[in-house]
């Protein structure tokens, strides 16, 4: 009988080095209902205090209607009860663009990513990986911990006899694709919220508007006399204040949703390159 021999070489199983993080986005549903909050707050207690007014509802309630507005910024309360969920749009932006800031400035770690990367590869050129790991601690960004999870991979491959230079480079390419999928997605939470807000902002505005040229026109349709144009006036400037407040919003989001992307395309470059210098340097170094 012939003897049969293995055509292919057996598959060699390889422990991760990476660690899944745990992170908690309580902030994703408890900001949102703050700011909504807050921006009725500051409607209702701080542009419709009842000193702003000269003829101020003495009743208030929920939706106190006050008349005669003493200042410009006290008419935006008689804009309407869309006004306090504008307000609230405009406070989750503010804050979760600094939550954003915060986070990619942590991830973006401590100096230049393109230095960073040349020193990494001048150690693995010399073959001092420990001291390339030393760099990765050092930086303390995205970048620097792909780059470490690659290099403990590495390190790894070097002492291993089982696979071939090819296998051991793919080993090193899944850690770090493993290590990039736990790193970007903290990156990009929540910044869902404002590209989303970029539009709902203009409409919500557009809305209150509208209803509030619905209202101007109701009472210019019950006024008598020389008073119609003067409370239709009135009221168009109130209803305009929603379009401001709306805009102005969206405006804001979206300079800042392109700025935060901008920075993360930066760090994401960074990871790409990352990689690529750690497969071309073992597949260079270790043939």
């Amino acid at each position: 009988m012939a003897e049969i021999k293995p055509t292919a070489q057996a598959a060699v199983k390889t422990v991760s080095n990476v660690k899944p993080k745990k992170s908690s986005n309580a902030i994703s549903w408890i900001a949102p209902i703050l700011a909504i909050v807050l921006g009725y707050i500051i409607w209702r207690f701080a542009l419709g205090s009842s000193s702003n007014f000269n003829k101020p509802d003495a009743a208030g309630g929920f939706w106190p209607q006050h008349e005669d507005p003493k200042t410009p910024i006290a008419r935006m309360y008689q804009g309407g009860i869309l006004v306090p969920v504008l307000i609230g749009l405009f406070l989750i932006v503010i804050t979760f663009s600094i939550e954003r800031v915060l986070t990619i400035s942590r991830a973006l770690g401590k100096g230049n990513i393109g230095e960073f990367i040349r020193n990494v590869q001048y150690n693995l050129a010399n073959k001092d990986v420990d001291k390339a790991i030393a760099l990765c601690d050092k930086q303390k960004g995205s970048v620097g911990n792909v780059m470490k999870s690659g290099l403990l991979k590495y390190k790894e491959m070097i002492t291993n006899t089982e696979l071939d230079t090819e296998q051991k480079v793919l080993n090193i390419q899944k850690e770090i694709e493993e290590a990039t999928a736990l790193e970007l997605p903290m990156l990009e939470k929540n910044l869902v919220f404002l590209s989303t807000i970029t539009s709902v902002a203009t409409l919500t505005g557009l809305l209150g508007t509208v209803l509030g040229m619905i209202r101007s026109f109701a009472s210019l349709a019950s006024s008598e006399g020389g008073n119609a144009s003067a409370q239709l006036s009135q009221g168009i400037s109130e209803a305009l204040y929603n379009t401001a407040l709306g805009i102005g919003t969206s405006a804001i989001a979206v300079v800042m949703y392109n700025v935060l992307t901008t920075r993360i395309d930066g760090i994401t470059y960074g990871i790409d390159e990352s990689g690529f210098t750690l497969t071309q340097s073992f597949a260079s170094n270790y043939k």
